[in-house]
């Protein structure tokens, strides 16, 4: 924005409160992992593949935010992403260029991980902002935009998570204290054009949260149930039941947590194959269910438990302290049917305003079975740093 300020076009930008802005996201790691495939890290996430440099995420954003701190006119508002890089392979949804991860199985990749458009009207309760379109699922510590996470890692619980929605999501701001949610989606990660018979999922679905904030702010409850139908075997048709809590302690420590279960019915036992699936020729497809002996099909489960515990000891420094426990009992979400803990300590530096450096070290342990090493280890060590460099 700055480089277009001076120009006929910046100035129209400006006039118009539209920004245009991004980042570029580049990171590596070196683990514990000794298998010379590439996705020796996995079920980690997002840095799946071994003692690798990768582009994480390029990402550009055209918004105009629509004005929510007055009460005396109707606002608008919308925001265009654009990503390419490794996490695409996280945030693809079904129907979206999804040749490139399900035909192709390219290591890189591009996406558009928010597509939507913003009505803010003033005079319902104390404001109620309408978004349609492609957005983050809610509520969740994390996200798939770097810049919007405490460190390069990803917990299990965001890694195997809800990522996105294509829908209505309308937001009532009951008082200073309390707002409410309510959406109508088409499912999760499915795009509006796929017919149901490409993904089961894909059926009118309904989200609804709530949030309260303490008076002074340093509380935030946030409880949802996101994704919510019949529950059948889709895509990534996961019925997530969840809460965040935030506490600010002072104004140097804080903790982030989040649990969450989720759940999909109707899934195929690993013994039955993908043949008569709609991803028979998928070459990523949906993991399948680890059911009890004699069952063909079976509710696939899972549940997760995560806190951060951070602390800023200079305007540009902050140490964040991440411990996670991660039940995937049918291992539909992971491919391993065993719960994992995960802990993780990492620093966030800011070189300046436009660049951030967040090195870490992670330990993951699967408990009931060899999960990491492609199924030779259950214990996995990375360490990892990446940069972001925003323009």
């Amino acid at each position: 924005m700055k480089a277009l300020a001076p120009t006929d076009f910046g100035k129209w930008l400006k006039d118009n409160h539209i920004e245009i802005y991004g980042w570029i996201n580049a990171g590596g790691n070196i683990s514990t992992a000794t298998d010379p495939k590439k996705n020796a890290n996995f079920p980690a996430a997002y840095m799946y593949s071994a003692d690798t440099f990768e582009l994480d995420q390029a990402v550009l954003y055209i918004e105009r935010l629509p004005n929510t701190v007055q009460r005396d006119h109707i606002d608008w508002g919308f925001r265009v992403s654009a990503l390419y890089g490794e996490n695409y392979r996280y945030t693809t949804s079904l129907g979206i260029a999804t040749y490139q991860l399900q035909t192709l199985n390219n290591f890189q990749g591009y996406d558009f991980p928010m597509m939507y458009g913003e009505l803010y009207i003033p005079w319902i309760a104390q404001g109620t902002l309408i978004r349609a379109g492609r957005f983050i699922s809610v509520p969740d510590i994390e996200a798939q935009l770097a810049p919007n996470n405490y460190m390069y890692s990803h917990s299990f619980t965001y890694g195997y998570d809800n990522y996105t929605n294509t829908g209505i999501n309308v937001a009532i701001q009951l008082n200073k204290n309390w707002m409410v949610q309510l959406g109508v989606l088409d499912g999760t990660e499915v795009a509006l054009w796929v017919p149901s018979s490409k993904d089961p999922g894909k059926q009118p679905t309904l989200e609804a949260c709530v949030r309260y904030v303490s008076n002074n702010a340093y509380d935030s409850f946030y409880i949802c149930a996101d994704g919510i139908n019949n529950g059948t075997w889709g895509y990534n048709n996961l019925q997530w039941y969840g809460a965040t809590y935030y506490r600010k302690l002072d104004e140097r420590w804080h903790i982030s947590a989040e649990y969450w279960h989720i759940h999909q019915d109707n899934v195929l036992d690993v013994s039955q194959g993908y043949a008569g699936t709609p991803w028979s020729t998928f070459r990523n497809p949906p993991f399948e269910a680890h059911c009890n002996p004699g069952q063909i099909q079976c509710t696939a489960k899972e549940w997760s438990a995560l806190a951060y515990l951070n602390y800023k000891f200079s305007p540009m420094d902050n140490i964040s302290w991440r411990v996670e426990y991660f039940d995937d009992q049918n291992g539909q979400r992971t491919g391993f049917k065993t719960p994992y803990f995960n802990y993780a300590i990492g620093w966030q530096h800011w070189f300046s305003p436009s660049v951030t450096f967040r090195p870490e070290v992670a330990w993951y342990n699967s408990l009931d079975t060899k999960a990491f090493d492609n199924g030779k280890s259950d214990r996995l060590t990375v360490f990892a740093a990446d940069i972001i460099w925003h323009f």
